[in-house]
């Protein structure tokens, strides 16, 4: 274990058909909108293992058997979302995690592109000193989230799921007066062009993959 003294918080929906990526639905129907999910999810963890004791924040509950199978095979721990926004639950799993850990970094489980590396630079940083640490998204969001303490400012008022997500995270940021440093941008597969972003990406690793060494 790389840093044994952070948690990595990874939040995470039963793959549920017609419960996950709906806004994909229309494209590609409710079952296949949930394997989607279910492999993107698979692919988080199976990067992040190892990096930071990992805990999967699980909604609606901790009983669906991919998360119970995670639990088994990767060492994370479950954890049951509590009722809230986005905000109200990553700010209850922050603080929870903090009182047992120096730093915690939140991500969600839709980010192909999201590598070890990332996460591994980002609780440097923390452990360096740094306040905060952030992973912008290119549709205004973020990705990852890194603190060294919870503050109710980030992550009460935020309009979740809007491009202004990671401009207010900065101004926040700012009038706390922490230190911060960025990741570079990334993406999250939510919408159909980065379904065929991540089509694209997959069929090029599968290619790299099956050529002679």
């Amino acid at each position: 274990m790389e840093f044994p003294d952070s948690r990595i918080l990874l939040f995470a929906k039963a793959p549920i058909a017609g419960q996950v990526k709906t806004r994909l639905i229309p494209a590609i129907g409710k079952q296949q909108a949930s394997e989607l999910y279910t492999e993107l999810l698979s692919g988080v963890l199976n990067r992040l293992s190892g990096i930071a004791p990992l805990q999967l924040w699980c909604a609606p509950d901790v009983d669906h058997l991919f998360f119970r199978q995670a639990a088994e095979t990767l060492s994370v721990t479950l954890h049951r979302q509590p009722e809230g926004d986005l905000g109200q639950r990553m700010a209850y799993a922050a603080k929870d995690a903090l009182s047992s850990a120096d730093s915690v970094v939140l991500i969600g489980g839709d980010c192909p592109v999201l590598e070890r590396d990332h996460l591994q630079q980002a609780l440097t940083w923390l452990q360096g000193g740094d306040d905060a640490a952030i992973g912008p998204a290119e549709d205004g969001g973020y990705v990852l989230l890194g603190i060294r303490c919870c503050a109710a400012e980030l992550f009460k008022g935020i309009p979740w799921g809007t491009d202004t997500v990671c401009e207010l995270t900065r101004r926040r940021l700012s009038l706390l007066n922490w230190s911060w440093r960025e990741l570079e941008m990334l993406w999250d597969v939510d919408r159909v062009e980065d379904l065929q972003r991540y089509q694209s990406l997959s069929q090029a690793c599968q290619k790299k993959g099956s050529e002679p060494g």
